[in-house]
């Protein structure tokens, strides 16, 4: 119970811990919170400005002299209309010219939104998202260490545990739906397991064009028409419309093509590998992947001027060793954040990739390169992180208590973002003079402005422990995935699905849903 106590000037305070921890667990305002979505980042920036420079004009060089070849004929079409060039080799080049006018067409501060208005995502300037992304194709136990093929049901599991997960601003698909063969039936299994899980911003793909039209048709009936929708489109698609090294990729294109017309924003997504689809020295990568996305400016720009569309360079790191994928290292939180200065010298909402590990299992391997990653990048100001939490062994497997720990991770990278509230409360030195001076306490335990700032500036962790050995011991000595996997079985016994039973039963009626 709460505790009254005298300090030496005769004055009454509350004291005691039950008082101290009342104060903390009571709610806050989503806007009192010492992390939400969309706090501001742009602190580091790994490049210099003439860097920054230099890549922009390699970059179109590379659009000029290179260019991208294999673009359908529609693309072809709506890009030469718009100023691009074909050349004999078939490759469509693009004038800096042309790049500088749809730059200029370009769709700025946009908002992805979500079903829940809580959760709609402002893309202006450098505020900082975290969510998921990975597309892995195996489910992982961490107390067994066994790795299976990833199902449906698995998928719905991990929208519902991002769902209740205060860190994770959207879904993307963590996971491949491998008990569902049929590409365009798992394509819809996958899209509808993120939409029956949260009401958080949903990113999706289709692997097939001809998975669009009944894609569509079950966002529409999720939104409550096409109207609905179409003023607050809540999936983007995630489009890998090039393959690296410079070229379109053809079908994904006519993806993107079906989703403009459908009103669904697009993120352009990059995904060469540094010593392997795009050069080996970082900032030369950084080149293509800025290339290869202003080439898709130049796309949706020229098909629908200012269709909101996300900058997504998402360049990967080779071990140069073997040529396998390293998306845990330092090299690639020096991509991300070198991406995310890109996205600011052009003024367009960026997503890139963090927050993977190779280790296994949630270890203190995974720990450090999660922590690395998600820390630069929120700091470089990038507006959504991808695959933040939940990926391991090179996005080959996802972990859900994985993705609780992450959770957690995320909220310290959150507070690193903020930063340090400089204002003339914080730094006056009437609390410091009550507590040091004329027989004052000698400590800050149980002042006023300790107790007031206990929530707003302070975070604490729902998993981490804070315990001393000694209380640690006498609790048992709980660990890390005992407390996720824990905290992983409470919020899915109560995750409802996020969409109305009526509107469940009509789409299993079209569709063979899995889960």
């Amino acid at each position: 119970m709460s505790v009254e106590i005298e300090d030496k000037r005769g004055n009454r305070r509350g004291g005691g811990r039950a008082a101290r921890v009342a104060t903390r667990m009571a709610p806050l305002a989503d806007d009192l919170r010492p992390v939400r979505a969309g706090l501001s980042g742009g602190q580091y920036n790994p490049l210099t400005e003439a860097g920054v420079l230099r890549i922009h004009e390699a970059a179109l060089d590379a659009l000029e002299q290179v260019g991208l070849s294999q673009a359908p004929a529609t693309g072809v079409a709506a890009m030469v209309a718009a100023g691009a060039v074909q050349g004999d080799d078939g490759r469509l080049r693009f004038p800096r010219a042309l790049v500088e006018d749809m730059l200029a067409k370009a769709a700025r501060g946009i908002t992805l939104f979500g079903r829940d208005p809580r959760h709609h995502l402002d893309l202006s300037g450098t505020r900082v998202h975290y969510g998921t992304a990975g597309a892995a194709v195996n489910h992982v136990d961490p107390v067994t260490g066994d790795y299976r093929p990833s199902t449906a049901r698995d998928l719905y599991d991990a929208a519902r545990l991002a769902h209740h997960l205060d860190n994770i601003h959207f879904f993307q698909r963590t996971m491949v739906c491998c008990d569902v063969p049929d590409l365009i039936e798992m394509d819809l299994n996958t899209l509808y397991a993120c939409l029956a899980g949260t009401t958080k911003h949903v990113g999706t793909s289709f692997s097939d064009p001809a998975a669009v039209a009944p894609g569509m048709e079950l966002i529409h009936l999720v939104a409550g028409g096409e109207a609905a929708w179409r003023e607050m489109p809540f999936v983007s698609l995630s489009n890998c419309f090039v393959v690296p090294p410079m070229k379109f990729a053809t079908e994904s294109c006519e993806t993107m093509e079906a989703c403009i017309r459908a009103g669904m924003p697009i993120l352009l997504l990059s995904a060469g590998q540094a010593g392997a689809t795009a050069p080996a020295p970082i900032a030369a990568a950084i080149v293509q992947a800025v290339a290869e996305c202003l080439a898709g400016v130049v796309y949706v720009n020229a098909i629908a001027p200012g269709h909101p569309a996300v900058f997504g360079t998402w360049p990967f790191v080779s071990d140069l060793r073997s040529g396998a994928m390293s998306g845990g290292s330092a090299e690639q939180g020096l991509l991300t954040a070198g991406c995310a200065q890109m996205h600011r010298f052009y003024g367009l909402p960026g997503g890139a990739a963090a927050g993977m590990t190779d280790a296994k299992l949630p270890d203190m391997q995974a720990g450090w390169e999660q922590g690395i990653t998600n820390v630069m990048a929120g700091l470089s100001g990038l507006n959504l992180v991808y695959e933040s939490v939940g990926m391991y062994a090179s996005l080959m497997g996802f972990c859900p208590e994985g993705m609780v720990l992450g959770d957690d991770l995320i909220g310290q990278a959150q507070r690193c973002v903020r930063g340090i509230d400089v204002t003339e409360d914080a730094v006056s030195l009437d609390v410091m003079k009550a507590v040091c001076l004329d027989g004052g306490p000698g400590h800050y335990l149980g002042s006023d402005q300790t107790l007031a700032l206990m929530q707003t500036e302070y975070l604490y962790p729902q998993i981490a422990n804070r315990m001393t050995p000694k209380d640690w011991d006498g609790a048992g000595r709980p660990d890390l995935l005992t407390g996720a996997r824990r905290r992983k079985e409470t919020i899915l016994q109560m995750a409802p699905l996020q969409v109305p039973p009526e509107i469940d039963r009509a789409v299993r009626a079209k569709v063979a849903i899995r889960f």
